[in-house]
């Protein structure tokens, strides 16, 4: 175990767009019957008659107002069209970084796995690590100072043990000086794998959990 301190993401979007079709074919069903009727009202209104000019002008605003609609809403739909291509593309640039995100199981592999705890002021974390079964494999105390320590476990358990590669959960509770609990948090860091661009926004999968691109909190390093 080697301590180091450092100085320191579907249903719903289909249904949407369900929604906004069956919004755009209504207000367009609506824009055609109201010209239609416009129009028929003005070839076939009595010459001796006509239509009064205030009446006339008022129906010329609602047709204006129902076209201006029909516009609006084709143009947020070109904007939320280029919004997700913009997520897609950004998440695409991450598959293959190493990031930061919340979260307390990550890999060891090839004798390393690594962890991020973060503290308010100064303190003593107690840390135990488990396998995939609950078996705790490691339990350590140390200090740790205000900010961010990365914290690298080589899979030597508390007894020397080296254990296999696979999946390693972090339980950390901290205390200050005077014996009081304080708050401790754990992330993980760990690759990119893949990505899920059929989800709005697209997933991105680490170390087999799902996240979306604003739950990262640090990028370590860029994409190969």
């Amino acid at each position: 175990m080697t301590p180091i301190t450092s100085s320191v993401p579907s249903a719903a979007a289909s249904a949407g767009s369900v929604a906004s079709t069956v919004d755009s074919t209504e207000i367009a069903s609506n824009f055609t019957t109201f010209l239609q009727l416009l129009t028929t009202q003005l070839k076939n209104q009595d010459p001796l008659s006509p239509m009064d000019t205030n009446q006339f002008t008022q129906q010329l605003v609602e047709f204006a107002s129902v076209e201006q609609q029909m516009k609006s809403n084709s143009s947020l739909t070109t904007l939320v069209s280029l919004e997700q291509a913009a997520q897609s593309t950004s998440a695409l640039a991450l598959v293959g970084a190493t990031v930061v995100v919340d979260g307390s199981t990550t890999q060891l592999s090839n004798g390393r796995a690594n962890w991020s705890l973060n503290v308010t002021k100064p303190a003593t974390a107690t840390v135990a690590i488990k396998d995939a079964t609950g078996q705790t494999a490691y339990t350590g105390t140390f200090a740790v100072n205000p900010g961010t320590q990365n914290f690298t476990w080589d899979g030597h358990g508390t007894n020397g043990t080296l254990w296999p590669n696979g999946a390693y959960t972090m339980t950390a509770t901290a205390a200050d000086a005077s014996g009081q609990s304080t708050a401790i948090s754990t992330q993980i860091q760990a690759r990119v794998d893949s990505v899920d661009l059929t989800q709005t926004p697209p997933l991105l999968s680490i170390n087999g959990q799902t996240y979306t691109v604003n739950q990262l909190q640090k990028i370590v390093a860029p994409a190969n």
